[in-house]
């Protein structure tokens, strides 16, 4: 609650447009103005939340604001006959509200307000977030500053408070902005220089259309959707393991280039496995259900984890989507906005179908896209073909199947025969120790399959193949025994070849040969034994013994190579073989007569191929489907509390209402809802969105809560016009960039005069464009790119570029090791690098990049010495101003001067003033000198990074123009969209 107020009040006291504006109006309007006094000062005590309500009394309800009481509350029009008046004006501390330890007075302003509301009628107005978007009137103006509808609303409000607009921005600074806010990358000054030499009257609009169309406004795109859905590739919880999710990354990517509608993009996130018929990029979509933070740490509650998953999906979805602070509502009704507690939870409910652990990574699914499918269906049509020319050449083979045959009975006749294996268990013991260690039976002795021990009966197993991993049932503290008869032709020794998980024990004839207390899991020959066998039979007894977690067990043995199968069923007469029999062998002459090897190898290359092209597909998080788990009101939240009321899928109760018709709803039903025309948050949410993307601000502030505690928008018809024309656009996303680029206000120059800055320091009036810092990846990018080193692959799996040695020395269970990524990997964009929640890249770090441990839609902006640190003295920035460095030499030209300014010209597309040109140039005489006299510096410095060092190049002219270089990526213009 205390981060909403603490908004509010800077909102109200900083800022003081509000009320001031309010003032001066000639009409109060209770949702402007009376509604956010009463929800930071009052519904704390008079709001939604039942819990602390008092005097049953609620400010925020139309009907119990004026109910007919004794005393009314509120007499419209009659400021003396009104109890809110009386209380608010009194001096009594038994009677003042709000009261004196709230902490909370009211100002003379807000006061006044209340009064002239009450005088002028006390109209009441619905909150404007939770009504429906209409279609305004567009304002009637005329300017040279118009170039479309949105600039009518501005200019009108611009006039209404006698502001004149700034004139339009210069056209290097038009396609500066354009390229960053479009693409998150700068023009080259050839780019410019076109731009700036084209007088034509479209070449504003065809160079917007250019930068639409090309991918990088996918991936500038996807890098604020990326914060909303909180993308990371590790799981965040404990020990914040590395996760595989960068197919959704590409979806995203993909899905702003191809300027997928809106409301597809919401259904195929939300509901992506639920669509009929789902595509595989659907389904990758779906992983946006699956992007929270998840543990498999050994001593975690599954059932408190499954209630954190559930709470985080509520909390970011209706972030996300709805723009509101639904997650306040888990422990309690919502303070200042119509969320209930009840609506939370079934809310919540919405998502009890996917399937899911507790505790433990979700698997991840391959991402089998229509070309790598083809080759599959092509791979399984070869494999096909050749096994049924396999079978039909092993059926036309009679007479080498008789001969065949024979040869198996004759090395039958002289290897063991062994018995199918016998099971008992499970049998529980009071710790691992015992069940390891405790005779359930005398193990020395002959077994007697006939006796039940501890009431568990003997039971054959015939699925317990040789040379095979198999599973037992698994719980903690148990044990499991397996006893099969060995019949040798003489007596010989023989190597038993083993795998448990957990313990091991094994006696042979009631001698014990091996006994291993160990916690693992089973895998193939993890222990071999070599035993003597007497002619005859001979009993072979195994205990499997297990802590916890899983269990199985493995066995094969080294005297044949005649699997134990084969050689059981070549024993018996051919007429008393059973069907089964016939088959297996049948298929073991196919699988190794010399006579058919040729179908067999087509067949293993196949396969070969087929496992190829499944394992090297990318493979990521998808939400699958699982029956619906049952959802309960946690009561404040304790998931130990089960006496909370079931509850079903549901939206909340206040807003426009879910029809299914009876029948449970599900994801697909609340997508269905998120964009339905009438509801009045989606298309709102994201048009603030966007205008937050290319203005540096939300129409409504802050971004993540438009309810009670947020602010009113200063352009609340604009707002809604937006979200009308995006609708109407059929959720057109690029139209709607388009038309707030194409905008006069867009294009304003971001230069205001002091006296506008002063008045209105946070742009709210839109009188200019807006100056704010580059996001982080976009700061990296930008250097990359102005030096020459950024790669513009588009998607694929994350790098990791340089990172500070020893970073990661406190990752553990287990440790792990930052290797940077090799060769062009190392320059992708920062979109592309490794996000590890608990150690997130400390460059991003530095330059406000969110941990994504929660839904972030709108990143703070710092300016702290440390970033300039970062700009001087990480290895990627050094590398890139040490190439650049080499391209001013290179391509600069002949003389200081002129290299200057092709410098100045490639990174800003200006040239260096005079006084710039003097302040570097003396620096520059300065490093060359210092270098020249200490030439091992200046070769550390042009080797820092894996790109290649020149060796034409003097090292000390190299490594003071890199000095240069370094300057220029630290200069506010650098790092700043203007």
């Amino acid at each position: 609650m205390f981060r909403y107020v603490s908004i509010q009040l800077l909102l109200l006291l900083v800022l003081g447009l509000v009320h001031t504006e309010s003032l001066v109006a000639q009409t109060v309007d209770f949702d402007r103005d009376i509604r956010p006094i009463f929800s930071n000062h009052c519904y704390a005590c008079h709001g939604p939340d039942a819990e602390t309500r008092e005097a049953d009394l609620r400010l925020d309800v139309q009907a119990s604001l004026f109910a007919v009481r004794d005393e009314p509350l509120i007499t419209p029009g009659d400021v003396q006959n009104s109890q809110l008046i009386h209380r608010i004006t009194s001096k009594d501390d038994a009677e003042q509200m709000p009261p004196a330890d709230f902490l909370k007075p009211l100002s003379a302003d807000q006061i006044s307000l209340l009064q002239r509301w009450v005088k002028q009628g006390a109209q009441w107005k619905d909150h404007w977030a939770w009504t429906a978007p209409q279609r305004p009137s567009i304002p009637v103006v005329k300017h040279l500053f118009i170039r479309n509808d949105i600039d009518r609303f501005v200019l009108a409000k611009l006039k209404d408070k006698k502001v004149k607009p700034s004139k339009r921005a210069d056209r290097i600074t038009l396609i500066r902005r354009l390229y960053f806010d479009l693409t998150g990358l700068p023009p080259t000054f050839s780019q410019v220089q076109a731009f700036v030499e084209n007088t034509s009257s479209s070449a504003y609009q065809e160079l917007v259309t250019q930068l639409l169309a090309q991918p990088q406004f996918g991936e500038r795109m996807a890098m604020y959707w990326l914060d909303v859905v909180r993308y990371a590739d590790s799981n965040g919880y404990h020990a914040d393991k590395t996760r595989q999710v960068s197919p959704y990354r590409d979806y995203v990517i993909e899905a702003f280039n191809s300027n997928k509608p809106y409301d597809e993009f919401v259904r195929e996130q939300l509901a992506g496995d639920l669509i009929p018929n789902a595509t595989i990029e659907q389904q990758v979509a779906s992983a946006f259900n699956m992007l929270l933070q998840t543990t498999d740490e050994g001593g975690a509650q599954a059932k408190e984890y499954l209630a954190k998953y559930a709470a985080d999906r509520v909390r970011n979805t209706a972030t996300a989507f709805m723009g509101v602070t639904f997650g306040c509502a888990q422990c309690h009704d919502h303070k200042y906005d119509p969320f209930t507690t009840k609506d939370f939870y079934q809310f919540a409910s919405f998502f009890a179908d996917i399937s899911e652990v507790g505790v433990g990574n979700a698997p991840v699914f391959p991402v089998i896209d229509a070309k790598r499918q083809a080759a599959i269906a092509e791979t399984k049509t070869k494999i096909a073909n050749a096994q049924v020319a396999l079978a039909s050449a092993a059926e036309k083979m009679v007479q080498q199947r008789s001969v065949w045959e024979a040869s198996l009975s004759k090395k039958a006749q002289s290897n063991i025969r062994l018995t199918p294996w016998q099971f008992l268990g499970p049998l529980a013991a009071e710790s691992f120790d015992l069940a390891h260690d405790k005779s359930f039976f005398d193990e020395t002795v002959p077994i007697d399959l006939e006796t039940p021990v501890a009431d568990v009966a003997w039971k054959q197993r015939d699925e317990f193949v040789d040379g095979k991993i198999h599973a037992l049932p698994a719980n903690a503290n148990i044990a499991h025994y397996l006893f099969r008869t060995l019949t040798a032709p003489q007596d010989m020794k023989l190597v038993l070849q083993l795998g448990s998980d957990d313990g091991i024990r094994v006696w042979v004839n009631g001698n014990e040969k091996l006994n291993k207390k160990i916690a693992r899991g089973v895998a193939a020959n993890q222990e071999q034994v070599t035993v003597d066998l007497e002619q005859g039979e001979n009993q072979l007894l195994i205990k499997i013994s297990q802590g916890g977690g899983g269990c199985g067990f493995y066995f094969n043995y080294g005297s044949s190579n005649l699997p134990a199968d084969i050689q059981r069923i070549i024993l018996i007469a051919e007429n008393e073989r059973s069907e089964k029999d016939h088959t297996t062998l049948a298929s073991h002459f196919r699988d190794t007569h010399p006579d058919l090897a040729v179908p067999r190898e087509v067949i293993t290359n196949s396969e070969k191929t087929l496992k190829q092209l499944t394992d090297s597909a990318p493979k990521t998080l998808m939400t699958k489907v699982a029956a619906p788990r049952t959802t309960r009101i946690l009561p404040r939240g304790n998931w130990q509390d089960d006496s909370g009321e079931e509850v079903q899928p549901a939206v909340p109760e206040f807003m426009l209402p879910l029809e299914v018709d009876g029948r449970r709803a599900n994801r697909l039903d609340l997508a269905d809802w998120m964009i339905d025309s009438n509801n009045p948050l989606t298309a709102r949410v994201f048009v603030n969105r966007l205008w937050k993307i290319l203005f540096g601000n939300g129409l409504a502030q802050p971004l993540d809560d438009i309810g009670s505690q947020g602010s009113r928008p200063l352009h609340p018809e604009l707002l809604d016009w937006l979200a009308i024309e995006f609708m109407e656009s059929g959720w057109d996303v690029k139209h709607m960039v388009k038309l707030l680029v194409a905008s006069g206000t867009y294009q304003q120059s971001s230069n205001g005069s002091a006296a506008m800055t002063a008045r209105d320091p946070y742009n709210h009036l839109l009188a200019r464009q807006t100056q704010f810092r580059l996001d982080a990846e976009m700061v990296r990018d930008n250097a990359l790119a102005v030096s020459g080193l950024l790669t513009r692959d588009i998607g694929g799996v994350s790098v990791k570029p340089y990172q500070p040695v020893g970073y990661w020395k406190h990752m553990n269970f287990p440790k792990r090791k930052w290797t940077p990524s090799a060769g062009d990997n190392a320059y992708r964009r920062g979109l592309y690098t490794h996000w590890q929640r608990m150690f997130l890249h400390p460059s991003l770090l530095a330059f406000d990049a969110p941990s994504r441990e929660e839904c972030t839609v709108e990143r703070s902006r710092s300016n702290t010495p440390q970033q300039a640190l970062v700009l001087l003295n990480d290895p990627t920035y050094v590398e890139a101003a040490r190439v650049f460095a080499q391209r001013i030499i290179n391509e600069g030209g002949t003389d200081s001067t002129q290299r200057l300014n092709w410098a100045f010209e490639t990174a800003l597309s200006r040239q260096a003033t005079k006084q710039e040109s003097n302040v570097l140039m003396d620096v520059y005489g300065k490093h060359l000198v210092m270098f020249q006299a200490d030439t091992d510096s200046a070769r550390s410095l042009v080797a820092v990074g894996n790109a290649t060092t020149p060796t034409q190049v003097d090292v000390a002219e190299h490594a003071a123009w890199t000095s240069i270089a370094r300057i220029i990526f630290n200069l506010h213009e650098s790092i700043t969209r203007n």
